[in-house]
């Protein structure tokens, strides 16, 4: 007696594309990624509540708002300058990186290392005119984005802490271009650096204490270079990224970029 098998229907492409993402959004490690509203959420449904945790939960749709007051986007109201100036953070950290694999932060290397740098390294010169006169622009860029804030009155409540915020990321970059400006260890960068670590060391209370840890002894020396530089490419960077992104978020939080009063 013949027996007979029942065939199951063979699924279509994109039946099998369709399962397969179901069990994909249902599992637990896309759910650990994807808060609860979002739209690549299992279930989710079109409504107000939903709309709302979409923009809250997402980073790009809350640095770039859905409304976005007139005023704002006039050139000559805010000249681009907070812009310009997280835009020379960018080419400076890009730029700073190239720098960084041919530079050897010691006392015997370090010159001769600058001058190979302009004189054999394809597009040596160019990357480094363009740190060091984005280092220049960024001091320019910052300083002039306060003066736009403080002459709008931007500063005064409910943004007061980003305003101090602000006067931090300043100190930062005058900090970052001041470290980076002993790297050449030429001599305009010792005496320079000389002339700073000494108004440091008078200081009140701990005046001595800050130059000593500064130089790395009582007097600049390969020890100097090499505190200098991890300050230049690991601390205060990491330190301004991290007050960048209070910055950017209370901006927001704060109701966006300031207004005529």
């Amino acid at each position: 007696m013949a027996s007979t098998i029942e065939e199951k229907p063979r699924l279509t492409l994109k039946e099998r594309a369709a399962k397969l993402g179901e069990t994909l959004q249902g599992s637990q490690a896309w759910n650990s990624i994807f808060r609860p509203g979002s739209i690549f959420r299992k279930g989710y449904t079109d409504s107000p509540r939903n709309r709302s945790y979409v923009i809250m939960n997402s980073v790009l749709y809350h640095l770039h708002p859905v409304k976005v007051k007139r005023h704002a986007v006039k050139v000559s109201y805010t000249l681009c300058l907070g812009g310009l100036s997280f835009f020379l953070f960018i080419l400076l950290t890009v730029t700073g990186i190239f720098l960084m694999f041919f530079y050897r932060p010691t006392a015997a290397n370090a010159w001769q290392d600058i001058q190979s740098l302009q004189t054999s390294v394809t597009f040596g010169l160019m990357v480094r005119n363009m740190h060091r006169w984005g280092a220049h622009l960024m001091v320019l860029s910052v300083f002039l984005h306060m003066a736009r804030v403080f002459y709008h009155g931007a500063y005064k409540a409910p943004r007061e802490f980003n305003w101090v915020v602000g006067v931090i990321l300043l100190t930062l970059t005058l900090l970052l271009s001041f470290t980076g400006y002993l790297l050449p260890w030429d001599q305009l960068a010792l005496w320079a650096v000389a002339v700073g670590t000494n108004m440091m060391g008078y200081s009140p209370v701990i005046g001595s204490q800050v130059r000593f840890v500064l130089l790395g002894g009582v007097e600049i020396g390969a020890e100097t270079l090499l505190r200098w530089y991890v300050l230049h490419v690991l601390l205060f960077p990491f330190v301004t990224v991290i007050f960048l992104a209070i910055h950017f978020w209370r901006v927001r939080k704060d109701g966006g970029i300031s207004g005529p009063l």
